[in-house]
């Protein structure tokens, strides 16, 4: 078992990486061993959870955030790297460990029982833990309809009215390979073509700023995902973006809103196996889930699980049930797409 003081080492000593570290054992309590997390989300989202964890069970939590270099660094160390698990905010980013062979099938029967098929690989490579549904931010004074499918988003009668991020990001590219799945490569890419030419500006910034920019009056709807508004809604400086607009869940009258998930993988080499999937199985835990859900703004991944009352006041969400491993095999063919139809570029 590699030591605390190791954990901390390989994180100094990664170049240009953002890095926090922390060590949760209960006052009083004492470890009974530890655990090494390797995440992509912040360490406020996760802190609560992994406090509660090391209370249940003495096992003390290491944890480094940074938003993007885990899987090449986990690469480059290799079998001396100390990362137990990789948490993700996004399934695309965990879908990328796998190919980069830094992850491990976990065989749990609570896992397999808690996570439903839908929202974890069908190699048990990783398992979702939160999920978060991509919705139209629809401005409250300019848009009065409260109905919406993926699809109207190339009507034309949207031309110029449609702010969102670069086609490359990974929440846009699983949101294109799910059109992909739904109606083949070919009407999927006139689809893009279409919703390229709706755009009221290049698409830029993060889901917040598209937001932002419907209330500046750049556009009339952006696509984003559900747990900005609460993150908007917690800062006085982005409450007014909030404000402007209202959450529509597209295609809730036939297939449901796409949604995908956050989600952990354990490491290939995880020096701590036993203790990484004891706080695995403590994620998908009825209390972690109510944790999670409440901190986050998203909506749980298990079954029976209610949603904060936040986040139901958004009303109801009907999850599009097409496998996130059935869009992972999508992934490439929509981010070639996103070049061929030079998205990323905008309008001329």
């Amino acid at each position: 078992m590699r030591s605390t003081k190791a954990f901390l080492r390989h994180a100094v000593c990664a170049t240009a990486v953002a890095v926090s570290s922390f060590a949760f054992a209960a006052a009083g309590h004492a470890a009974d061993g530890e655990v090494n997390i390797y995440s992509f989300r912040e360490p406020g989202l996760i802190k609560p959870l992994l406090d509660q964890f090391t209370k249940e069970t003495g096992i003390k939590v290491n944890a480094v955030f940074t938003p993007k270099g885990l899987i090449e660094r986990i690469q480059a160390e290799g079998k001396n790297s100390p990362a137990d698990l990789i948490l993700s905010n996004d399934s695309g980013l965990l879908v990328q460990a796998v190919e980069a062979g830094v992850t491990q099938p976990v065989n749990s029967e609570i896992l397999n029982k808690s996570v439903p098929a839908a929202w974890r690989d069908d190699q048990n490579q990783w398992f979702g833990l939160t999920r978060r549904a991509r919705v139209v931010y629809a401005s409250k004074d300019r848009v009065k309809q409260d109905k919406f499918t993926y699809e109207e988003l190339a009507d034309p009668k949207w031309r110029g009215k449609v702010c969102i991020r670069s086609g490359q990001h990974t929440y846009n590219i699983a949101l294109i390979a799910s059109m992909i799945a739904h109606h083949g490569e070919e009407e999927a890419e006139k689809w893009l073509r279409g919703l390229k030419d709706n755009l009221g500006r290049k698409p830029a910034g993060g889901d917040r700023e598209a937001v932002r920019d419907v209330k500046a009056g750049l556009c009339d709807i952006a696509i984003g995902n559900t747990y900005y508004m609460r993150a908007m809604m917690n800062k006085p400086e982005t409450r007014e973006w909030a404000e402007a607009v209202r959450i529509v869940f597209p295609n809730a009258d036939d297939r449901g809103t796409h949604v995908n998930v956050s989600g952990v993988a354990m490491a290939a080499h995880a020096p701590n196996k036993d203790n990484a999937q004891k706080l695995m199985e403590f994620f998908v835990s009825p209390e972690a889930q109510k944790i999670y859900a409440e901190a986050n703004g998203e909506y749980p991944v298990v079954e029976g699980i209610p949603a904060s009352e936040l986040v139901q006041s958004w009303g109801p969400l009907k999850a599009d049930p097409l496998p996130l491993s059935d869009i992972a095999k999508l992934r490439k063919k929509a981010s070639e797409l996103v070049d061929r139809v030079q998205f990323d570029q905008g309008t001329n």
